[in-house]
């Protein structure tokens, strides 16, 4: 190879030399920002309630790239309050925390959770410091397992304001499949203060004595009475009744009163009876009837009556029979009626069937 030749090889090696080290020096794809901490809370709720703030949300189950979370960490739940003036503190996310806002609770995810965590929901009651008038700016943030921590959720205030005393009095009566109840309103609010507005009410039912109560409804300003429908027969519900305040803007519910227990009753009788046939023999009667078409019939009863006495019962079948021998009579003419009866705790008994007259001979 001649020198020249020589001369320009080395030049290109140089200059593919030169630009392989070059592009090890640039700047490659942009890297994705991460992607794996828990979405924010978004439906995080505050209320009022008699000795504090109840603040209810559901945990994140995915990540902000909708993952699901295999190791849940922790919930945290921050505070902050003011006069209630202008707009609330931003929730600024600084590092782990939220800028200007104090923690006031922690809740384990992980196995054991967190007592307050119930069916993917957190539910708890602040009662630190709450002073009436002032303004209460909640904010939660989610960390996973791995320490990544999610945006902080949307901010919700609440203004703590004096909520009404228990209602008293309440009354249940039961109905067919129903309950209606009654109560007295309070007179004054928690703080001693008297009730100048209409109060509303939430109405709760439990399943039995120790369950936790959930609201079933709730009623319109002032009104003190309340009808629960479609429920079970000769069933037990307790209830209880808690009165709101609403005041500009702002609503306090206060503490529940005392439960009562009420057992729905069915009230309506079964329907007659019909067709009733009575064929005499010799010290008998042999009676029967068309089959009821009421499904909670439990049981036939047979009357019968001699000359101008008043009925009595003479016998009680059970369906599907619809047959009854009277035995064992004396020679004379007898009426006789049967009624149904059903399977209810108050064992309602429908009016007589036709009635029918024969002679025994």
């Amino acid at each position: 190879m001649s020198g020249g030749r020589r001369q320009h090889a080395v030049a290109v090696v140089a200059v593919v030399v030169v630009v392989v080290l070059g592009a090890c020096g640039r700047r490659g794809n942009p890297v994705p920002p991460e992607t794996r901490f828990p979405q924010a809370v978004n439906d995080l709720t505050a209320v009022a309630r008699e000795g504090g703030i109840e603040l209810t949300w559901t945990v994140p189950r995915r990540r902000f790239d909708n993952s699901r979370i295999l190791e849940p960490g922790v919930a945290r739940l921050f505070r902050v309050d003011d006069a209630g003036t202008g707009d609330p503190r931003p929730a600024l996310l600084h590092g782990d925390r939220i800028r200007g806002y104090t923690q006031i609770a922690t809740f384990r995810l992980q196995e054991p959770p967190s007592p307050y965590l119930r069916g993917g929901r957190i539910t708890y009651i602040d009662r630190s410091g709450l002073v009436f008038g002032r303004r209460y700016t909640y904010v939660v943030l989610t960390t996973d397992a791995q320490g990544r921590t999610g945006p902080p959720s949307a901010r919700v205030s609440v203004t703590y304001i004096a909520p009404p005393e228990a209602p008293g009095a309440l009354r249940g009566e039961p109905t067919d499949r129903g309950v209606r109840l009654s109560w007295q309103a309070p007179a004054t609010l928690v703080d001693g203060s008297p009730v100048r507005d209409p109060l509303t009410y939430e109405v709760l039912r439990a399943p039995d004595p120790v369950a936790a109560p959930t609201v079933i409804g709730r009623t319109n300003p002032g009104v003190t009475a309340f009808e629960d429908r479609g429920l079970e027969n000769d069933r037990t519900y307790y209830y209880a009744v808690r009165a709101v305040r609403s005041a500009d803007k702002m609503t306090a519910a206060g503490a529940a009163s005392e439960r009562i227990a009420v057992t729905p009753v069915k009230t309506t009788a079964p329907a007659p009876v019909a067709g009733l046939v009575a064929v005499p023999s010799r010290g008998e009667v042999r009676l029967s009837w068309q089959p009821s078409r009421e499904p909670d019939v439990a049981t036939y009863i047979l009357y019968r009556a001699a000359g101008s006495a008043p009925p009595a019962r003479v016998g009680a079948v059970r369906p599907p029979a619809t047959t009854f021998v009277d035995r064992n009579l004396r020679p004379g003419t007898y009426r006789y009626t049967v009624t149904a009866q059903d399977a209810s705790a108050r064992a309602n008994e429908s009016r007589p069937s036709n009635e029918v007259i024969v002679t025994v001979p």
